[in-house]
């Protein structure tokens, strides 16, 4: 198990992606403290999905775009287990509006959940980093790199996670902290379930692997990030859709 003994945060845990990140880690022997702001039910579930398969797991009910509660909830992560060894900022929000209806509490709302929550997170797992270092993967999006209509806003938010991606791990390398993020493509979660039948055909039309993502298929390349097998890569976004883009 490449992941044994290791501490993890993974944020936004309690279903689709970063539940599927999070019963991976735990495979791979990590305990995986999963940080949840509502869905707590579904956490829960995660959390007994990880146990019952023999691996270890906690819940935490937290905010993680409010830097105070998740200071908080890292040093109680710290103060139970000794210490953070890899942090997921999974959590994310998506709203949809053409140009003409974005509000201003709807821009500000994505990029709080989006991208502040990621720094405000990062800063607070900081002083529970061991002295050998640790990883950071964040969970980006291919519309970072290829906006598409009424999807403006969120394409921006997640641009400003390659950003602070590349950002951290110049300012982190010297802490032997690596820092990269994930950009995957639509992915058959809950929160995809809503899209029209015809643009689910015209995605898996259009990705030369003839299909869409599953969770476990972005979980794979995050827990392949947080291994020892990663140790050279560090500030990169990798693109992980099945060669949509």
């Amino acid at each position: 198990m490449k992941l044994s003994g290791k501490v993890a945060v993974v944020t936004g845990g309690s279903r689709g992606i970063g539940a599927a990140i999070a019963r991976k880690l735990a495979t791979e022997g990590a305990h995986a403290a999963i940080f949840c702001r509502s869905n707590g039910a579904a956490a829960e579930s995660t959390v007994r999905a990880i146990r019952e398969a023999g691996g270890t797991a906690s819940l935490v009910l937290v905010d993680v775009a409010d830097e105070v509660a998740v200071r908080s909830a890292m040093r109680d992560v710290a103060s139970t287990f000794g210490r953070i060894d890899v942090l997921v900022n999974n959590a994310g929000i998506f709203e949809s509006a053409p140009l003409g209806q974005i509000s201003r509490q709807s821009f500000q709302d994505q990029f709080s959940t989006n991208a502040w929550s990621v720094l405000a997170t990062t800063q607070a797992a900081l002083d529970h980093f061991p002295s050998t270092g640790g990883a950071i993967v964040n969970v980006s999006s291919s519309l970072a790199v290829r906006p598409e209509p009424e999807a403006v806003a969120y394409s921006a938010s997640k641009a400003a996670v390659d950003s602070l991606t590349l950002g951290c791990a110049i300012e982190l390398g010297a802490r032997s902290i690596r820092v990269n993020a994930v950009a995957p493509a639509i992915t058959r979660t809950d929160m995809t379930a809503d899209i029209p039948t015809q643009q689910l055909q015209d995605e898996v039309r259009l990705t030369p692997l003839g299909r869409l993502a599953e969770p476990d298929d972005i979980a794979d390349v995050v827990a392949f990030l947080c291994s020892n097998d990663a140790r050279w890569i560090t500030g990169r976004s990798i693109l992980v859709d099945g060669g949509r883009v």
